[in-house]
């Protein structure tokens, strides 16, 4: 067998096995996302009557001026001075202007501690009219958590930020005044905050195999699926409730590259998306391991990419109530 003729075969052989990869892709993925919860999750505790109430829904008009959802796994220890940075700025917002309202929704991901206890204690002291506990009963990953936080919220306005508190919560009057400018309160638009004025004295702290893995990330989600944002994984975004319930209604990730997979989503309906530079630190206590954390999300990338190329993931740009 000659040069040519291996050449050939070798060429066959790897159509052959792509062909069935994307096969084996197609089957084996589900068209729309689960939007089902438990009967559990359907409730809120408070723990100053003693009583379960059913949350609302996404589709009943909204009450509140601003919901903040805030997605916790094991966060017993962080939790707190989270949840005081940003009741301290809600509660002197509202004081300046009394027409102003808002709710936390702390979403528990299935956690082994106490973090449903710590947020409840918040509950108790503000009144569930501001703080809310969704306990999930089982872990969804961090996307599946905002995701049902958000569904239960009664905000025009809808903001997720993380638990650790690496964000400076006040930062939320830039990513509002950016909503306002892009398109109004009233349409769909989508703020980020960005650490991407950040990323030249974080390099100097990093080793070049991590700085490596990092611009490869970057790499992939401008060739594969969002351009134009700098920072997609930056836990701290501002959406209208109408473009939270497009998004959220048709996000197939649900864990740590969940943010590529809403802003793709963002880009393929035209929503206006805009970035806000944030302060931000880094906090003890990440749940990522950065290289496998960092690994698993370029796969997650490619498959985001391929699953809506094959039509494999499908996209409802008229979301049903649950």
């Amino acid at each position: 067998m000659d040069l040519l003729s291996i050449f050939y075969f070798l060429l066959v052989a790897a159509l052959i096995i792509l062909s069935l990869c994307l096969v084996i892709i197609y089957v084996t993925s589900v068209a729309y996302p689960d939007l089902g919860r438990y009967e559990s999750e359907k409730f809120f505790h408070d723990p100053k009557r003693k009583t379960e109430s059913e949350f609302p829904s996404i589709h009943d008009p909204p009450s509140v001026d601003l919901t903040v959802v805030v997605p916790a796994y094991n966060e017993e220890e962080r939790l707190s001075s989270m949840m005081d940075e940003a009741l301290e700025y809600l509660e002197d917002r509202q004081q300046n202007n009394q027409s102003f309202s808002f709710e936390i929704i702390v979403v528990d991901d299935g956690s082994k501690d106490k973090t449903s206890e710590v947020a409840l204690t918040y509950s108790e002291k503000y009144g569930v009219d501001k703080v809310r506990v969704l306990t999930l009963a089982k872990n969804r990953g961090k996307g599946g958590a905002i995701r049902l936080g958000i569904f239960v919220g009664r905000g025009k306005l809808m903001l997720f930020a993380d638990a650790d508190g690496a964000s400076k919560f006040s930062d939320y009057k830039k990513l509002e005044v950016e909503l306002k400018k892009k398109n109004g309160q009233d349409n769909m638009c989508v703020v980020c905050g960005s650490r991407a004025h950040l990323e030249k004295d974080s390099i100097a702290e990093r080793s070049v195999f991590r700085t490596f893995l990092m611009y490869g990330f970057h790499f992939l989600v401008w060739f594969l699926c969002v351009r134009g944002v700098k920072d997609t994984q930056c836990g701290f975004k501002l959406m209208t409730r109408e473009a939270a319930i497009l998004l959220f209604s048709n996000l197939h990730v649900e864990r740590w590259a969940f943010d590529v997979d809403m802003l793709y989503l963002a880009q393929h309906f035209k929503i206006p998306l805009g970035e806000v530079a944030i302060a931000w630190q880094e906090i003890d206590g990440s749940k990522m391991v950065p290289i496998w954390s960092w690994l698993q999300m370029g796969r997650d990338l490619l498959l985001i990419r391929l699953r809506y190329i094959l039509g494999a993931w499908r996209i409802n740009s008229k979301p049903k109530s649950e």
